[in-house]
């Protein structure tokens, strides 16, 4: 630690649960508790129910938990497919057209999200793409919103990349095809895995492009956690929310686990 003084530790260790609990742990907690909740007139929660989740068990929260995870693992992959031909393909250009990807690349980062939904909806509106209404303009904007970020990280992980492997590799012959797939792809996997676990935790809680776009049979959950909360159903969202956030972490958890196993090998 840069902190070599055991109280200075100490003092930071508690500044930081004094900072952490409040504005980070607390707000999650109290979501969880809500969710549980069936009245919240005091301090805690009272009226301790399950209805909500049983509420979920029987709608159509389960619908559109699986709109939203299959929606977050085409935009993910497409993202991850994106940005790394694009963080590849920068690695060889010059310095200004590399500032001018990095440009493209970031500027649906830079502005709104509900301005990349509307840039959407009037662009595939019209023949001959027209994707007005339908899952693919959804998915298409995850993807947008969330390229940026599997860019940004296979470009950092190529400039920390040891240009000694894919050089041995092709002076012992290799062709560029070959150490691509079996040199260069391998040692970025860490990399690529935290990419695309980045991409799908974004996209699973992306709303404002969404409600820009979403057709009536593909209706994430975020959508229905807003729709909730709007007419009043503040603990039935909650419970969404949970659920959410229980789906997105177990997804996370196991893209640890692979990217714990590629940085191992």
């Amino acid at each position: 630690m840069l902190v070599h003084s055991r109280p200075a530790r100490r003092a930071l260790q508690i500044l930081f649960l004094v900072l952490f609990l409040p504005v980070f742990a607390l707000p999650l907690l109290v979501i969880v508790a809500a969710s549980f909740a069936s009245s919240w007139s005091g301090t805690l929660p009272s009226g301790m129910t399950l209805r909500h989740y049983q509420d979920i068990a029987h709608g159509g929260a389960l619908d559109a938990l699986l709109t939203s995870v299959l929606t977050a693992l085409a935009a993910s992959l497409a993202a991850l497919t994106a940005g790394t031909w694009a963080a590849l393909a920068a690695e060889k250009l010059g310095r200004r057209a590399r500032r001018l990807l990095d440009a493209l690349f970031l500027l649906p980062v830079a502005v709104p999200s509900v301005v990349v939904g509307l840039s959407l909806l009037v662009a595939f509106s019209r023949p001959p793409f027209l994707l007005n209404g339908t899952p693919q303009i959804v998915i298409l904007a995850h993807t947008v919103l969330v390229t940026a970020f599997a860019y940004q990280s296979v470009t950092a992980a190529l400039a920390r990349l040891d240009p000694a492997y894919e050089q041995s590799a092709a002076g012992l012959g290799a062709r560029p095809a070959y150490v691509l797939w079996r040199v260069k792809l391998p040692l970025l996997l860490p990399s690529l895995t935290a990419a695309a676990g980045l991409c799908f935790a974004l996209s699973m809680g992306e709303l404002s492009a969404t409600m820009m776009l979403y057709p009536p049979d593909w209706l994430p959950l975020p959508v229905q956690i807003f729709a909730a909360t709007d007419r009043g159903a503040l603990f039935a969202g909650a419970a969404l929310a949970v659920t959410l956030m229980a789906a997105t972490l177990l997804v996370l958890f196991g893209v640890s686990r692979i990217r714990t196993r590629a940085a191992y090998r």
